[in-house]
């Protein structure tokens, strides 16, 4: 008689899963709903390739490169380097290209509504701010060469950049990731401004005279400084723009209006 109960476990299970726990009837997904779980799930799967390239050039391969030869550098980083920067800068793109369809379409348009303007509003002011902002943010890295007082000003514009987006939006979803977009953009631009331009022409030099033992011109050797203050500058920017995204799809009140 004690097993009897086991007999009702499969049909509990089966209610269960067609509830959400309140009583309320579980439905399958629409096409809308369905579009919307693979833009996320597209969201999703860009970011890791682009961040997981970011913290592999920061804590793995700029470390290792500062160990190896010229000539051994010769033939790793034409081997290494193309490859890893395609996942990298198409990543970056994938990641932004996604996440903003996703905010376009399913964030902005109900807080504009609340707030009585358009989301194609609150978008074109959006990326005026993140485009003005941008380009101090590149100014200062082709003028500044001391990594702290870069990581001073690029704070600074991040926090003057926080104020414009609680100052712009209205809701608590759409502030963060309004923030935590932004900082995807900035990053996104240094990718492909700053970045992939500089490597090109470093991998370019590499591939003809590290073989040989030339030591690199003052050019190059500037354009490479140039591109690892933009990476780095990417790989502090990821940790506020990562929480940021996170916290965005909970029940948290981060920025009261």
């Amino acid at each position: 008689m004690l097993t009897e109960p086991l007999f009702d476990v499969p049909a509990i299970l089966a209610l269960a899963l067609q509830t959400d726990g309140d009583g309320s009837w579980l439905t399958a997904p629409s096409g809308a709903d369905f579009a919307r779980m693979i833009l996320r799930w597209g969201h999703f799967v860009f970011g890791i390739a682009w961040i997981g390239m970011l913290y592999f050039f920061n804590l793995v391969n700029v470390p290792l490169m500062k160990e190896l030869d010229g000539p051994t550098k010769g033939i790793v980083i034409p081997k290494l380097m193309p490859r890893a920067l395609w996942y990298f800068r198409w990543g970056a793109l994938g990641t932004v290209f996604v996440g903003l369809t996703y905010f376009a379409m399913y964030i902005l348009p109900s807080d504009a509504r609340a707030a009585g303007t358009t989301s194609w509003n609150w978008l074109g002011q959006w990326f005026l701010i993140v485009l003005v902002l941008y380009a101090v943010i590149y100014f200062v890295i082709q003028k500044i060469n001391d990594g702290r007082v870069l990581a001073v000003c690029v704070a600074v514009i991040s926090i003057v950049f926080c104020c414009l987006n609680v100052y712009l939006f209205k809701g608590n979803k759409t502030i963060a990731i309004g923030i935590g977009g932004g900082l995807g953009m900035f990053m996104l631009l240094n990718v492909w401004g700053i970045i992939w331009r500089a490597q090109k022409r470093i991998i370019a030099w590499t591939e003809d005279n590290a073989k040989n033992g030339t030591p690199i011109p003052a050019e190059s050797a500037q354009l490479a400084r140039r591109a690892f203050l933009a990476s780095r500058t990417n790989a502090w920017l990821s940790l506020p723009m990562l929480l940021l995204m996170g916290i965005s799809h909970g029940d948290y009140i981060m920025f009261i209006k």
